[in-house]
């Protein structure tokens, strides 16, 4: 293993610009990457702050007891989709009316019998906020005789599913196809790489070297590329997170980055994609030797 790894790090010197020029494209290929995957990081955390809004709203008849009230309201909380359950009376509505409705803050005013019915507001899950639970929560609290009415916003659920899911579908297929732009602009310099030394890899097969033995500095150095060209990735784009910060626009204000589990993924995806490449390069090398 020391021998694979010392002939691994000669390559770097043998061929310095060509090394240098390999971990640059390998860098700017993850570059690519990681932008998509910062884009879709605050992308999901934006619509995560979209589904915390997401709620269950069971307007109650008139003269429910609080008793019958405290009841159902631990009742509800077991549901496997609630997270919390608040109740809100009658007095409470009111005041919350005329604080955010401004516009209609006179005809509250000269009100003399209180309108407003009392309410539980139902907050789900993470994960279950999804239409299909919200339905299920609303249509059980639908059995419940004190209660009035259920409001959700269905159709504005379901169009938070629906961009749920072609976000999911969008970034998965641009992910995998910058991925494997990445594998092959990767496979390409490693080939170079191979290329450059052919006629070391033929003397190598003359004295009874094993492909296993020939393909090991290769595919250590392709690691090591990979290793390299992932984290100048990851410093591009912490450079490009702060440029935006930078703008200081209310669009970017709530900008994250990476946490440092996620750029550890980064380094060993990059590391990956280098062994890859490098395995595919090598592989066809020799086969065709």
């Amino acid at each position: 293993m020391r021998l694979l790894l010392r002939e691994a790090l000669l390559s770097f010197r043998r061929a310095p610009l060509l090394s240098v020029l390999s971990v640059t494209t390998i860098a700017f290929s993850l570059y690519v990457v990681g932008l998509f995957g910062l884009v879709a990081l605050n992308l999901r955390a934006a619509l995560s702050d979209v589904e915390q809004r997401v709620e269950v709203v069971a307007y109650l008849f008139r003269g429910t007891s609080t008793e019958t009230i405290t009841l159902a309201s631990q009742d509800i909380a077991a549901f496997p989709e609630v997270q919390s359950v608040t109740y809100v009376n009658e007095d409470e509505a009111l005041a919350r009316a005329r604080k955010e409705l401004v516009e209609f803050k006179d005809a509250y005013s000269d009100l003399e019998v209180n309108p407003l019915p009392a309410s539980l507001e139902i907050r789900l899950k993470p994960g279950r906020r999804d239409a299909a639970s919200v339905q299920a929560v609303a249509d059980r609290l639908r059995g419940y005789r004190f209660v009035e009415e259920v409001r959700y916003g269905r159709e504005w659920v379901e169009k938070l599913d629906r961009l749920r899911n072609i976000f999911g579908f969008v970034g998965l297929t641009i992910g995998l196809a910058f991925a494997v732009v990445a594998v092959v602009i990767i496979g390409v310099t490693i080939r170079i790489t191979v290329l450059q030394r052919k006629r070391e890899i033929a003397i190598m097969r003359l004295v009874g070297a094993t492909n296993g033995f020939i393909r090991g500095p290769f595919l250590i150095e392709g690691a090591i590329k990979g290793a390299l060209g992932g984290a100048l990735a990851v410093a591009m784009c912490y450079g490009s997170y702060l440029v935006f910060l930078s703008q200081g626009s209310l669009a970017t204000s709530g900008l994250i980055f990476f946490e440092p589990q996620q750029m550890s993924l980064g380094l060993l995806f990059g590391t990956l994609i280098g062994l890859g490449g490098s395995l595919v390069s090598v592989g066809r090398h020799l086969r065709n030797v």
